[in-house]
């Protein structure tokens, strides 16, 4: 059972991903947790990375810190969700 936000939280980081990425919705549908990201996404370069956590940062109305994130944060879908969970619901 997720936490209360939570679906709300997954669904804006999917929206994050396809809007700063240009990606399909229906691609960003199908992220499922073990989706890989960074490494795996063309579109996820370190530039769009700067993007997608700002954006974030303006949706969710969080603040990420640079030492906040690490490799990990963005190795899959699933982790990036849980990252952003954390922040907003912390």
């Amino acid at each position: 059972m997720l936490p209360d936000g939570a679906p709300e939280v997954i669904e804006t980081v999917r929206a994050v991903l396809r809007d700063v990425l240009g990606i399909s919705a229906e691609r960003a549908a199908a992220f499922r947790e073990e989706t890989p990201l960074f490494g795996a996404l063309p579109e996820l370069d370190s530039m769009a990375v700067a993007g997608v956590l700002t954006e974030l940062e303006d949706r969710l109305g969080i603040l990420i810190e640079d030492d906040d994130v690490d490799g990990d944060t963005l190795e899959t879908f699933g982790a990036l969700t849980r990252f952003a969970q954390a922040k907003a619901l912390g």
